[in-house]
């Protein structure tokens, strides 16, 4: 049930499964108390009365993610998100999920999801997709220092 509503875009697996402990998730009418149960075609999934709409097809954007920006859904510290700032400049973009993550005092390319699945899939080193990494440090150094 998790699964089925986190790649509805309803939330994250973690959060829907706090929805259904609060009672807030029904299947074909009948209000759960666990996520373990398997969504069949045609059941009707709601959300506090809603039903929820089927999942979109899997997509996937690329984002140039400035310094400053924490690359997760909520920060403890309070630190911006790159989620925040899609939010702001793209409303109406879907849940997503990052792939992979940057530091907060690093910028490049993310790619972003709306498929828990695909982004697993990619980041898993055991799938073989090769990476490139390019980095630039300024100022001088030596081996021993980097060392």
């Amino acid at each position: 049930m998790a699964k089925a509503l986190a790649r509805a875009g309803v939330a994250s697996r973690r959060d829907v499964e706090r929805l259904i402990e609060a009672g807030r998730v029904a299947i074909n009418g009948k209000v759960l108390t666990t996520p373990a149960v398997k969504v069949a075609p045609g059941d009707i999934l709601t959300v506090d009365g809603n039903v929820v709409s089927d999942a979109e097809p899997t997509r996937m954007w690329r984002y140039h993610k400035p310094v400053g920006l924490v690359t997760t859904h909520k920060d403890p510290h309070g630190r911006p998100t790159v989620f925040e700032a899609l939010a702001a400049s793209a409303p109406g973009l879907p849940r997503v999920i990052s792939v992979g993550r940057l530091d907060l005092n690093s910028e490049g390319l993310l790619l972003l999801t709306n498929d828990g699945a695909l982004t697993r899939a990619l980041e898993l080193p055991t799938t073989g997709w090769m990476r490139r990494y390019r980095a630039r440090a300024h100022g001088r150094t030596d081996q021993a220092k980097l060392d």
